[in-house]
């Protein structure tokens, strides 16, 4: 009789539209293999954030899909398509140039006419992926979800200036050496990670400190 039940209910056109999750239809399609830097990138937003003194209540995140590199960049839930763009072209496209292909959710600001239409001019590929499969896009989720925990100890003691750490935190990111290449973002790009203070730091005398004791 369960089984019976099962049956039933995995049918059930009602049920499945009532669920927060439905059944995939069919097998997903990953993205083709990133094989240059700056060429294919992935953007989303973080949003539901404490808002800032400037006002900012989200992050728009850029990622290269080769190198994963990422730009984290405050702005506003409302923020329409064009300002989005924008700022793409202020914090993206001035440092890296155009890319080929752009993957994004289905959010409004990048489904929009004004984004498309920018998009065919320049010859960029729009890919979108749906909430059903956003497993399609793993990087830039991963990316977010690193964001997610650096934000949690950051909001700790500076909900209303988040915005002010977020290059610090961005800074963090690049540098950091991932797994997959034993690399970090900034050594992908730019062959050598930057320097921090601790490293222009002088490294004590050992001879002296010998001699001491």
């Amino acid at each position: 009789m369960r089984i019976d039940v099962q049956r039933h209910f995995s049918k059930c056109i009602t049920c499945l539209q009532a669920k927060s999750r439905v059944m995939p239809h069919g097998l997903y399609t990953p993205l083709l293999i990133a094989s240059s830097l700056w060429v294919d990138i992935s953007m989303d937003f973080v949003l539901g954030l404490p808002r800032t003194q400037r006002g900012f209540d989200s992050i728009f995140v850029v990622v290269d899909r080769f190198s994963k590199m990422a730009h984290f960049i405050p702005c506003h839930k409302v923020d329409d398509a064009s300002y989005i763009t924008k700022l793409f072209f202020k914090e993206v496209v001035r440092l890296h140039g155009l890319p080929k292909t752009i993957v994004s959710d289905r959010d409004a600001k990048f489904l929009s006419h004004f984004w498309k239409v920018l998009q065919e001019k320049l010859g960029t590929k729009l890919v979108y992926f749906t909430t059903c499969h956003p497993q399609t896009d793993g990087k830039i989720k991963v990316v977010n979800r690193s964001l997610s925990t650096l934000l949690r100890v950051i909001l700790k003691g500076n909900k209303k200036t988040w915005d002010d750490c977020l290059p610090h935190i961005e800074f963090s990111y690049n540098r950091v050496v991932h797994k997959t290449n034993s690399l970090s973002p900034f050594e992908v790009v730019y062959g050598f990670n930057p320097l921090t203070p601790l490293d222009l730091l002088p490294l004590p005398n050992t001879t002296y400190l010998l001699h001491k004791e």
